[in-house]
């Protein structure tokens, strides 16, 4: 964990001492140039701890998960460092697949029948080295949702397995239909509105391991299914607290931002591309009853979604389909305890549709907002390889509730 104590007189020092060493002639042949570097380092280093770093803004509907959070997730009070040379949120989006390591982890996978015909694909991590929890009957499960792509291999997953794993907790990553490998048995694939999946498998876990607690993470289109299944069911789920991290909460509102002509090269166009790769993986099965060549026509994630997704899903229109899928219509119906990391420069979820009011309304509810962060970056320290801001809020997030959980069952 990056340090909270900077000494702007001893890194000023220690870079002088630097760049005397290494710079061996100045500007046109004098210390012009190490004057310069000196300058202009001091002032990105002023920029960066006025303008840059700043502690996260906390809100929640009710006082006791505010101090629950407060006590228990000491990072959601500590000032986010963002890492020093990649703190834009697109550079942070953009190069967290690239700079944070893979750990290795072993799956154990299973399919389940859903009831359509269809199977879901998920990957267990049992944790069967476990010394706190050593009876597997017991053994605290956390259930993880990739994002609109993802799977459980991406890093982001990966990472909260290894968290998991340290924390003595079994891990069940549930994948979409259709995009880790398994075969599409009917013409359905998924969207962040429909939930059914979701509670097939949250009711086979339960089965499965009904004297284990549960609890659930959800990253951006996985946030965003969660959230939308914690709104249908109320109080009705057997998850005992949930996290959810960069989930977008008003579709209309992330479409506009990811059609920007930036952020449309940046993102959309390669995210669309990625859907309309699952789909023709899965073409003798869906052209039966869509058309794909349509489909595969489609340049942004808006189009691809009235072409196929919200045709698949029986939506009068699309923007009933945006509608239904967006989280901010439902929060006020969550009866779970339920954190919610969003980075305030995110471009897939606009500062300006986090649903900042709405959380107030709902004593279940709690936002952690950082400046900066992007989408599921959150990248700190020098080099960000091994764990991020994201990383630490959710290990302490799910040690609190596995843990103190029973404090949080009366927030009415």
């Amino acid at each position: 964990m990056i340090s909270l104590d900077f000494n702007f007189n001893i890194l000023t020092r220690d870079l002088s001492h630097y760049l005397e060493n290494q710079v061996k002639v100045g500007l046109f042949g004098s210390g012009v140039g190490l004057s310069l570097v000196l300058g202009f380092s001091a002032a990105y280093t002023c920029y960066y701890l006025i303008s840059v770093a700043k502690k996260p803004q906390l809100v929640s509907g009710g006082k006791k998960f505010y101090h629950f959070l407060k006590e228990q997730c000491p990072v959601v009070s500590e000032t986010y460092y963002p890492t020093f040379w990649c703190w834009e949120s697109r550079i942070q989006t953009l190069l967290r697949p690239f700079v944070t390591a893979k750990p290795g982890v072993v799956y154990r996978n299973e399919l389940i029948k859903a009831a359509d015909g269809g199977q879901i694909s998920v990957d267990w991590f049992d944790n069967d080295d476990s010394l706190t929890y050593a009876d597997p009957a017991t053994r605290p499960i956390v259930l993880l949702l990739p994002g609109l792509t993802g799977t459980s291999r991406e890093s982001y997953i990966l990472h909260m397995v290894q968290q998991s794993r340290d924390l003595g907790y079994r891990c069940v990553v549930f994948n979409n239909r259709g995009v880790s490998g398994e075969t599409l048995l009917t013409p359905r694939t998924y969207c962040a509105a429909n939930t059914e999946d979701l509670e097939t498998v949250i009711e086979h876990i339960q089965r499965a391991f009904d004297a284990a607690p549960v609890m659930a993470a959800g990253v951006s289109m996985g946030g965003m299914m969660l959230a939308n299944y914690l709104g249908r069911k109320g109080r009705e789920t057997c998850l005992k607290g949930v996290i959810v991290f960069s989930a977008g909460w008003d579709v209309f509102e992330c479409s506009a931002s990811l059609e920007k002509p930036l952020d449309r090269f940046l993102f959309n166009s390669y995210l669309t591309s990625c859907l309309q790769a699952s789909v023709h993986r899965h073409r003798p099965v869906l052209e039966q009853c869509y058309d794909i060549d349509h489909v595969m026509k489609a340049k942004t994630i808006r189009e691809f979604d009235e072409r196929f997704t919200s045709i698949m899903f029986g939506y009068p229109t699309n923007d009933d389909y945006y509608r239904d899928a967006s989280p901010v219509h439902k929060l006020k119906s969550v009866q779970v305890p339920m954190l919610c990391l969003n980075a305030a420069d995110d471009v897939f979820s606009p500062s300006h549709a986090i649903p900042v009011e709405v959380v107030k309304q709902n004593p279940h509810l709690a936002l952690l907002i950082t400046c900066h962060g992007g989408h599921i970056g959150f990248l700190e320290g020098l080099w960000p390889r091994r764990s991020t801001y994201m990383d630490r809020v959710f290990k302490q997030y799910a040690k609190a509730v596995i843990e103190q959980g029973g404090r949080l069952d009366d927030l009415c």
